[in-house]
């Protein structure tokens, strides 16, 4: 059978495309899932269906994930794990569901590198179309119908930690937010999550759930993509296997929803990218996109191990409330963020010291508008053959002078007066590293890692940027009918978590598909 269009991903992306385009009863879509898939709620595993086990999830490799290991920086000889999501709902049914948006600045300067269309109040209405926001209905900025339920936790349930967390910034001059994705947002506040009543609301929990049953749609599970079959410059459909078996899916349209890290190496696997590279590997280049894997995009974070002899419930939240803010001098606003987290069972890493009696704590410090950026490269033409994955963290200079700063002042703002309630004892990093610039550099560089939101690898821009993989309408340069639709096509990392602008762009060019086919 030929399908009208192929998706290659049932993650954040893909899931919300599948819904959308089968709103449309003509149009026939398959969706091809590598990992499992759970039709039925009562049949998810736990960690997957409960968002507190999030720290869990993430640090068992092999538990729903792809089992990444990825290079933080060209002088750090060990690597660390990747988390993305391999399940129905991809890292959206694994994530921290902190539903956090980009701030207008981020969408502005997309339509200023030539993506016209992507400027903030474009991409507003489709924020909206994805979201029931639980807490604030009725004005322009929330949506009230979407799939996706948002929600806060309340100041009743706030833990010791995030309580004296947002006192002792308002107290250091910090302004309170009581609405992190308003606009004008910054400051400290609750972080929206889409989290109801403890469950993990993934697209596919909630976009899928939609079109299940719809005749037009397939969806297929277990199932690996090895390439997209090109005919001339056109698309015309996919090589995978499952079971063991090889077979070819034909299709009018195919859409790679793989992610920032598969969808390249899905395009470089079919011959797509930058040729030097693909003729290194014994790869026939059928385009040539120098862009194709690089620009990889990230936040830059570093944890502060705390620990605290306050009383904790056995399960806690990993993350409440958090702070987004402007390095002093910058010129990028929001350009840091900062967040208390609790680590208590199974949030804990395996290689974490806890000491007996103390509950583990700390601060997670993420850079958000980061200079450096790294790259995505094929070690071999076997699709079976986890790419490198190279991340290039705090490489610029202004990006470790601005954590420098940034954990000076958490540190600063947990001596506070208003943190005394949370007895909270630093760890590290240690004063001697903290007030030597040349020691808490070399602490940055051996401990930073990801916040998990990779992006940018077939990063979205005009003709005339070289470096750009798809055009404004996600159209892969060169190649009719192929279609690149995730987080992979961000020109740059939103300052803010991913999830949400993920779903969003997959809403807006849903959206134009559908209209596109009416006309």
């Amino acid at each position: 059978m030929k399908y009208d269009t192929i998706i290659v991903g049932a993650g954040s992306a893909g899931s919300v495309l599948a819904s959308r385009l089968t709103e449309d009863p003509t149009r026939s879509v398959m969706l091809l899932e590598a990992g499992p898939d759970y039709p039925n709620r009562s049949d998810l595993p736990e960690q997957i269906k409960y968002g507190v086990r999030a720290w869990y999830e993430s640090f068992d490799p092999y538990s729903h994930t792809w089992g990444y290991e990825a290079n933080a920086r060209p002088d750090r000889k060990e690597t660390f794990l990747l988390p993305r999501g391999k399940v129905t709902g991809g890292s959206s049914a694994i994530n921290g569901q902190v539903w956090f948006r980009g701030i207008p600045e981020d969408f502005d300067e997309w339509e200023s590198a030539g993506n016209r269309g992507w400027g903030y109040t474009d991409v507003l209405e489709h924020f909206r179309k994805s979201e029931t926001d639980l807490d604030f209905t009725g004005d322009d900025f929330h949506g009230s119908e979407g799939p996706i339920p948002v929600k806060r936790y309340g100041e009743e349930e706030l833990l010791p930690s995030p309580k004296a967390f947002i006192e002792a910034c308002v107290a250091a001059g910090y302004p309170r937010t009581e609405d992190m994705n308003h606009p004008d947002s910054t400051g400290v506040g609750f972080y929206p999550f889409n989290r109801i009543d403890g469950v993990r609301m993934s697209t596919a929990l909630t976009y899928l759930e939609r079109a299940r049953n719809r005749l037009n749609f397939t969806l297929r599970s277990d199932v690996f993509v090895h390439r997209i079959l090109i005919d001339g410059t056109r698309a015309v459909g996919i090589e995978a296997s499952s079971g063991g078996e090889l077979f070819q899916v034909l299709s009018d349209q195919v859409i790679l929803s793989g992610g920032a890290i598969n969808s390249p190496q899905l395009l470089m696997l079919s011959g797509i990218g930058p040729s030097n590279h693909l003729s290194d590997q014994g790869i026939e280049t059928k385009v040539d996109l120098p862009g194709v894997g690089q620009n990889l995009r990230d936040h830059a974070a570093v944890f502060m191990q705390y620990e605290s002899s306050a009383q904790h419930p056995e399960m806690i939240p990993a993350l409440q409330v958090g702070m987004r803010y402007t390095t002093p001098g910058s010129k990028y606003r929001n350009d840091m963020q900062m967040r208390p987290i609790q680590l208590r069972s199974e949030h804990i890493p395996t290689d974490y010291e806890i000491t007996e009696g103390k509950i583990p704590t700390g601060f997670s410090i993420a850079l958000q508008k980061a200079l450096s950026k790294g790259e995505i490269k094929l070690t071999s033409s076997n699709p079976l053959r986890q790419p490198i994955l190279n991340y290039c963290y705090l490489t610029h200079p202004y990006d470790l002078e601005r954590m420098r700063g940034a954990v000076r002042l958490c540190s600063e703002i947990s001596a506070r007066p208003e943190y005394e309630p949370a007895m909270m004892t630093r760890m590290s990093p240690s004063d001697e590293i903290l007030e030597n610039d040349e020691k808490l550099d070399d602490w940055l560089k051996d401990n930073v890692l990801t916040q998990h939101h990779s992006s940018g690898t077939c990063k979205m821009g005009p003709n005339s940027d070289d470096m750009a993989v798809v055009d404004a309408k996600c159209n892969v340069h060169g190649v009719k009918n192929l279609m690149v639709v995730d987080a992979s096509v961000m020109p740059d990392v939103v300052r803010s978590n991913t999830n949400a602008t993920t779903i969003m762009i997959a809403e807006k060019i849903s959206s134009e598909l559908t209209q596109n086919s009416r006309h």
